[in-house]
């Protein structure tokens, strides 16, 4: 649905939606902290952490006290505010782009390859900005002695080990968990949502709110389900890559295939069912919340290639 003029275009439309993802993402993933530092745990100490989620909870709690579920709250919510604002913005400008470029018609023919193809560019560009954070997050969480918050974590990184060392050894890795992650979610997201709307059998514009919020709910569940599945073995080697510095001389694709050899297909998938809580649950919520912000914001100018509106 093309946007008329009484509704926000170009850099303006644009801004809305980046803003409604920056909020969504920095909300859901600020507000699973307490569960991303107990996933971590898991991944890096599994001898320690061994008595799975809710055990690991306790065990943090009863070694470092209730504050500790908060360790890398500030460059989580820093982060995935930058994400979350070139992830689906870009999404929707790239999504655009394509349809633009290949008539709507032939885009709605090759839905499926638009929406992969755009998700994968925007969680590229989105992923220059979130991996110094995401660096800085994983030192805090696996060295809390490292230091007391992201600034000073942040600050204490880049003097240490620079830029390239420091922020993007793990830059491999997070493209590796986060762009086949973006794809799953936003294609799977698009085609379950589809289907539910197609299920209820009304336009999207004649429903509650309430439905609305429902479906974006139901269909960022499974889209998050898939997505934690397909990018679980790279989530372990990013928590495993930069929880140390590596060795002098050492490739950082060396260090990712001497870490894969290591854990082997068991080990790659360690923590993977508190993850998929996790994943499903943000991921429910940033559609919800996204899509909420949207709508308050007017952000409804986009152009949409599924058989139902939405």
């Amino acid at each position: 649905m093309v946007g008329t003029s009484d509704k926000p275009t170009g850099l303006n439309l644009y801004a809305r939606y980046a803003l409604a993802g920056a909020l969504g993402c920095s909300i859901t993933h600020g507000a699973l902290t307490p569960v991303d530092v107990v996933k971590t745990r898991i991944q890096l100490e599994p001898t320690i952490y061994n008595r799975g989620m809710i055990g690991g909870f306790k065990q943090v709690i009863q070694n470092e006290g209730a504050g500790a579920l908060l360790t890398g709250f500030g460059p989580t919510a820093a982060g995935y505010f930058l994400q979350g604002a070139l992830k689906f913005g870009g999404y929707e400008f790239w999504k655009k782009f394509f349809i633009d470029t290949l008539g709507v018609e032939k885009a709605t023919q090759n839905k499926t390859a638009v929406y992969l193809a755009s998700s994968a560019i925007a969680e590229f560009f989105a992923d220059v900005a979130l991996c110094p954070l995401e660096a800085t997050r994983i030192r805090l969480v696996s060295q809390p002695s490292f230091a007391p918050g992201l600034v000073s974590g942040f600050t204490r990184l880049l003097r240490e080990e620079g830029v390239l060392k420091g922020f993007y050894s793990g830059f491999g890795p997070i493209l590796f968990k986060q762009i086949p992650y973006t794809m799953a979610k936003f294609v799977v997201y698009e085609l379950a949502a589809e289907n539910i709307y197609g299920m209820i059998g009304k336009p999207r514009d004649q429903l509650s709110n309430s439905t609305v919020v429902a479906v974006n709910l139901g269909s960022g569940i499974i889209a998050g389900t898939a997505a934690a599945i397909v990018s679980q073995p790279a989530d372990t080697l990013l928590s495993k890559i930069n929880k140390q510095k590596g060795a002098a001389g050492e490739s950082v694709m060396g260090r990712l295939f001497k870490l894969a050899g290591e854990l082997g297909p068991r080990g790659l998938f360690l923590g993977l069912g508190p993850r998929i809580v996790m994943v499903a649950t943000l991921t429910a919520g940033q559609f919800a919340i996204y899509g909420d912000i949207k709508r308050v914001l007017g952000a409804t100018g986009g152009v949409e290639i599924g058989k139902a509106s939405h």
